[in-house]
């Protein structure tokens, strides 16, 4: 039987590694066998290079297509190696670098216009991801924001509904997020770098900037509003699995979450982190949402209650909520339904 955080990790997880592009067969077959915590690094690693060997024999005859998708793969296994996964932070960094370098292979056979950018800010730099849709000369743009343990490496999939529709998306690594979050801690004023990103991109002249919505999923569901009601620039905001407030909850979530948050957060113990936490809430700043607002949950939701949702809802003047019953966290069982829902009302609002 496999061990409390490996469990845990199945439990609450597994539509997200699914719906984000794993194969349901590498799921069962990576974790069929775990018996401890210790062992979910390797276990995907493992799985990553198989993908990633996949891929480089497939460019070598020219497969560029079969290549590509097989490093999406890739990245895929090296992210959620190390997502939640604070046992070794050098093996940690080495997942997340091999998840970068794999992501980028697939965007150079798949979508080569991709591109890296690398924001200054703070003394450090912030790195995102942007991609632009085929044939549109000054599309809308749509800033893609994760959670506490995703990056911009899961957002392959997720990026193309929105380029499908027409509009151009940039997933930010924020402070405690990927690669930026080797320089920069959590914080809770997350509009602060948002506005950072969108002074680098209102520069370009192959973005409209003056149509730009966000998404949140997961504790992105906290940054994306908390960004809109200090940020005019952002047109839209959209919410998936977010909370209203981090901190009611600390005791509930998963130990692996906990120890998720003290590590990006910069904490030293789990009463600091838990401090720090208390920090990240919408109370008092919602009624500042002034754009539209969509806000998405699911009420079978494990690790943050539906009543949140509920509120955040009630107290921006201009919010919209879609309460799916059978959705789980982020509605990653039911990816379907969600993901069009979110792209088309995006494109509606930045039309």
């Amino acid at each position: 039987m496999p061990d409390v955080r490996v469990q845990i990790a199945i439990d609450n997880w597994a539509p997200r590694f699914t719906a984000q592009g794993v194969d349901p067969n590498d799921f069962a077959s990576t974790t069929r066998h775990l018996e401890r915590w210790d062992q979910w690094l390797d276990a995907w690693c493992a799985a990553g290079d198989v993908h990633a060997g996949l891929a480089r024999d497939a460019e070598a005859r020219g497969r560029r297509l079969t290549a590509g998708e097989a490093w999406v793969r890739a990245a895929l296994c090296y992210h959620f190696a190390k997502f939640v996964w604070m046992v070794d932070l050098a093996r940690h960094r080495a997942a997340a670098d091999q998840a970068v370098r794999s992501l980028y292979a697939a965007h150079r056979l798949l979508d080569p216009s991709a591109e890296r950018v690398e924001i200054p800010f703070e003394g450090a730099t912030m790195v995102g991801n942007l991609r632009r849709p085929p044939g549109a000369s000054r599309p809308p743009l749509v800033l893609l924001i994760a959670g506490l343990d995703s990056t911009k490496e899961e957002f392959f999939n997720w990026e193309n509904v929105f380029l499908a529709r027409g509009m151009a998306t940039f997933s930010l690594d924020g402070p405690g997020q990927g690669e930026t979050g080797h320089a920069l801690p959590i914080r809770h004023d997350y509009e602060t770098p948002v506005a950072a990103a969108l002074d680098a991109l209102s520069r370009r002249s192959d973005l409209d900037p003056a149509r730009v919505g966000a998404a949140g999923v997961s504790l992105g569901g906290y940054y994306a509003p908390r960004a809109a009601a200090f940020e005019p620039r952002l047109r839209a905001v959209a919410a998936i699995g977010g909370p209203y407030s981090f901190a009611p909850r600390w005791s509930d979530l998963p130990a692996i979450t906990r120890e998720t948050f003290m590590r990006h957060s910069g904490a030293t113990t789990e009463d600091e982190a838990r401090t720090r936490s208390g920090k990240l809430d919408l109370s008092g700043v919602l009624a500042r949402v002034k754009q539209p607002f969509l806000v998405v949950f699911g009420k079978l939701d494990r690790l943050i209650p539906w009543q949140d949702a509920e509120r955040v809802a009630a107290e921006a003047p201009n919010a919209e909520l879609v309460m799916y019953p059978e959705g789980n966290h982020v509605c990653n069982n039911i990816p379907y339904k969600y993901r069009p829902l979110v792209g088309d009302w995006m494109r509606e609002q930045l039309a």
